[in-house]
């Protein structure tokens, strides 16, 4: 059963990204649709289930939206204006609805990676 998930760990602090801001969106051509805006919980993960479950899978283009600079900005950390990282967007494909399609971030307020996880 497919499913599209994400985890967020500040790396700067070396913890979750708690009540970080999260969007998803389905990019079709010049068309993008917003699928789903969440806060990460104290794991760093969305409460409720993937982001997309094996019914809401589809082939096709997403985007996802990390609020970097927001969630620093919280947690205290004096950052320039505009900061160096404002929004983490992610663009990446789903070529198989039925598989597992997990997207962690390791972020700080200067660096980030990515990688499909497991």
């Amino acid at each position: 059963m497919g499913h599209l998930s994400t985890h967020v760990l500040d790396t700067m602090n070396g913890c979750p990204a708690a009540g970080m801001q999260v969007t998803l969106q389905r990019m079709d051509g010049s068309n993008v649709e917003t699928l789903k805006s969440l806060s990460l919980n104290a794991d760093g993960r969305n409460d409720g289930g993937p982001l997309l479950d094996a019914a809401s899978m589809a082939v096709g283009r997403y985007r996802l939206l990390f609020d970097v600079a927001p969630y620093f900005r919280a947690r205290g950390v004096a950052l320039p204006e505009p900061a160096f990282i404002d929004t983490v967007a992610l663009d990446f494909g789903i070529a198989d609805a039925g598989g597992h399609y997990h997207v962690p971030l390791l972020v700080s307020p200067w660096a980030y990676s990515t990688y499909r996880g497991s």
